[in-house]
């Protein structure tokens, strides 16, 4: 798996992320269960696999950002939560980490140089 192509692949674990997480405030029946369960599963799969070729911990850090915010946009689109501003903002800057994270964490296979 390439460096692109890992980071492609944490951003869809996050949007499954996203999901599972819906699914475990929403789901009452039983399909609604499976595919939550099967969400959480991919997602998760799908992390583990990109953290073979990217740092672990920026893995996890750009996951639940992507994630986090997901989940809250989610939450105001489609389940009526309240819009505010300051969340707005403040996802903002938590995806302005997450893209600083990414544009400084290269391959892990090569080494950087003092």
């Amino acid at each position: 798996m390439k460096s692109n192509r890992a980071w492609l692949s944490i951003a869809g674990a996050a949007c499954l992320e996203v999901v599972w997480v819906i699914g475990l405030k929403h789901a009452s029946a039983p399909w609604e269960w499976l595919v939550t369960g099967m969400a959480l599963l991919v997602s998760f799969y799908t992390l583990v696999a990109a953290s073979s070729k990217l740092p672990a911990g920026t893995v996890y850090a750009v996951f639940v950002g992507l994630g986090t915010a997901g989940t809250v946009l989610m939450d105001m689109i489609w389940f009526g939560e309240p819009f505010k501003l300051i969340k707005l903002v403040l996802i903002l800057v938590l995806l302005t980490g997450v893209i600083g994270l990414k544009l400084v964490t290269g391959d892990s296979r090569t080494k950087e140089v003092s």
